[in-house]
């Protein structure tokens, strides 16, 4: 019986120690996924200028509002909810009509509006201190 102490113990030490080495998710989605939606973003799409989106929720949610500043390209202007799913981030109007379907891509998230434009989101560099 005394064995079985120490590896049990050196067991739940290794546990621990994976514990301390980053974020772990039991979902099929990573941690980070959603975590980073809440705050601004800038959509861009060919031929059109960039625009800021404002998007708000806590930090993990899977939906939230989206605040789109004036001048955004195609009816992004109409931009009101997001939402996480297995297949991106979805960006819709009022009604809940997706505006544009998007894919994570190296830490933006890249797609086509609903019309086949091409688009990026991007996050907003942080303003100067």
């Amino acid at each position: 019986m005394t064995i079985a102490r120490p590896a049990g113990a050196a067991f739940g030490l290794v546990l621990l120690a994976g514990c301390a080495g980053g974020q772990y998710s039991l979902t099929d989605k990573p941690a980070s996924e959603g975590a980073g939606m809440p705050g601004r973003w800038m959509l861009a799409a060919p031929n059109a200028p960039a625009c800021g989106m404002n998007f708000t929720g806590a930090d993990g949610a899977r939906e939230g509002r989206v605040t789109p500043d004036g001048g955004c390209p195609g009816r992004f202007f109409l931009s009101r909810r997001w939402t996480l799913s297995g297949e991106g981030l979805a960006i819709l109007d009022p009604d809940g009509e997706a505006l544009a379907q998007l894919k994570p891509a190296e830490g933006r998230f890249e797609g086509k509006a609903a019309t086949g434009m091409p688009v990026t989101l991007t996050r907003a560099a942080a303003p100067p201190a």
